[in-house]
């Protein structure tokens, strides 16, 4: 499948035409169901080989944060044969009591996944709680950038971004 063709398809599988409220608090009237594509096998093959082919030299462990990004960040992790860390949106409290699921080392080079990125607010959140562990996030990969300040956001944060696609590739034009 070429990467037109995975656009398209993402397209086919997740955009949906309405009324939407974003995580960001904006409205729009259109929206990218992120585990459309995510739960697809087909694209998920694919969408693994496009994160690691951007990948920057160095990086020890991928990381995605729950939900959407745990499936891209296992296909990727599947395609670099790099181990991967699952972000939780809270630390459970039982158990482990863990933040993350799986193994970090202090300093280790982390490369942060994620599905649809709009303003950056969560990845952003996901990339300062690995910092705090002892991670380095170097940068930041999106499924989809919508082109509503993610980038800007994420690199006055002082990481790198980098996009699969844009809202464009998929036939939409940005506000």
């Amino acid at each position: 499948m070429t990467k037109d063709e995975m656009a398209q398809r993402i397209a086919e599988l997740s955009v949906l035409r309405g009324n939407f409220t974003l995580r960001s608090g904006r409205t729009s009237t259109w929206y990218i169901d992120k585990y459309r594509f995510s739960t697809d096998p087909e694209l998920l093959r694919h969408l693994g080989g496009l994160f690691s082919d951007l990948l920057p030299e160095g990086v020890d462990r991928l990381a995605g944060a729950e939900l959407g990004g745990i499936p891209l960040v296992t296909t990727a992790a599947m395609a670099s044969g790099l181990p991967c860390l699952f972000v939780r949106n809270q630390k459970k409290e039982y158990g482990t009591a863990q933040r993350f699921e799986g193994v970090m080392n202090e300093g280790d080079h982390i490369v942060l996944l994620e599905d649809v990125a709009t303003t950056g607010g969560q990845v952003l959140e996901a990339a300062r709680d690995l910092q705090e562990a002892g991670g380095r996030i170097s940068t930041i990969i999106a499924t989809v950038d919508r082109l509503e300040g993610a980038r800007e956001n994420i690199e006055s944060a002082g990481f790198k971004f980098e996009a699969l696609f844009t809202v464009r590739d998929l036939g939409i034009e940005s506000r």
